[in-house]
């Protein structure tokens, strides 16, 4: 259902809520903190893809380190290497059932496979403190402008500044391009030529971006206007139609009448079960 995306998001807009929202928005890192596995890792999205296909969705973090680790089901050539998949992929991921941010992941990732790598990134984005400060150096590219390294290098040292030194940032700078073309945003066109794509948007990742952006405060209208709103990659008037495309899946609720935008989130907000995620 087409609506019209021209509509101000200034305008007088409110969201309902029918669940209380706990303290997870704690789990969203700071922006202005320094920090973050982008530092030493990609956003690996073919080993989360793998695990989770592979450990069940209500399975305590133990179960995820065991899998990694003592199973090796991400096929790591050495024990060091397969700590270090564990370690990185919990501080993007949490890896967590009582994490709300990774419940929410698991409560799509199955049924959405192509919305798969966009739900990883804003998960990590939502984690990460460096790659959401890399965010402008993507979203404000139009689509086919070359995006190279020293662009992330730049946005590290202006945010950061005296954070991190020059081999850091030069490490950092692939691991984000890297992690911006496993989400698809970025392309490439030869070994060291990345230019900007789009993104594949599916009903549930813009179902998780709306959550996030509820976490943080934003309501109604002003919820299509945020950072995770803005990676889907869609303009407002087809974030709209996904959004009533998620809402009768059941992903969220979502009503647009004369100027009035109600978004709530009874599904992926729902209470914890007392014992959930309890046996780490």
């Amino acid at each position: 259902m087409a609506i019209n995306g021209r509509r101000d998001p200034r305008v007088v807009s409110v969201a309902v809520l029918e669940e209380p929202v706990e303290d997870h928005v704690v789990e969203i890192a700071r922006a202005e903190v320094p920090g973050g596995a982008s530092t030493s890792q990609t956003i690996m999205i073919s080993s989360l893809q793998r695990l989770l296909a592979l450990v069940p969705a209500d399975a305590p973090t133990s179960v995820y380190r065991y899998a990694i680790i003592e199973d090796n089901v991400l096929a790591k050539q050495t024990v060091g290497a397969r700590q270090w998949a564990y370690w990185q992929l919990k501080r993007f991921y949490r890896l967590d059932p009582s994490s709300l941010l990774f419940r929410a992941l698991r409560d799509m990732w199955p049924e959405d496979a192509e919305g798969q790598p966009l739900l990883a990134l804003l998960c990590a984005l939502a984690r990460d403190r460096v790659l959401r400060a890399s965010a402008p150096v993507v979203m404000e590219r139009p689509t086919g402008a070359t995006v190279s390294g020293s662009d992330f290098e730049s946005v590290i040292h202006d945010t950061f500044p005296g954070v991190y030194g020059d081999k850091t940032r030069r490490t950092t700078s692939g691991n984000l391009v890297s992690s911006w073309t496993q989400s698809g945003h970025l392309h490439s066109e030869g070994p060291r030529r990345r230019v900007r794509g789009r993104a594949t948007c599916t009903p549930g990742a813009l179902a998780y971006a709306l959550m996030l952006g509820h976490l943080q405060g934003a309501r109604g209208e002003l919820l299509f206007a945020t950072l995770w709103a803005q990676v889907l990659d869609q303009g407002i008037s087809h974030l709209h139609d996904q959004a009533f495309s998620a809402s009768r899946s059941g992903l969220i609720d979502f009503r647009s009448f004369g100027g009035v935008v109600e978004v709530a989130f009874r599904g992926l907000l729902r209470p914890f079960d007392p014992g959930e995620g309890a046996t780490r």
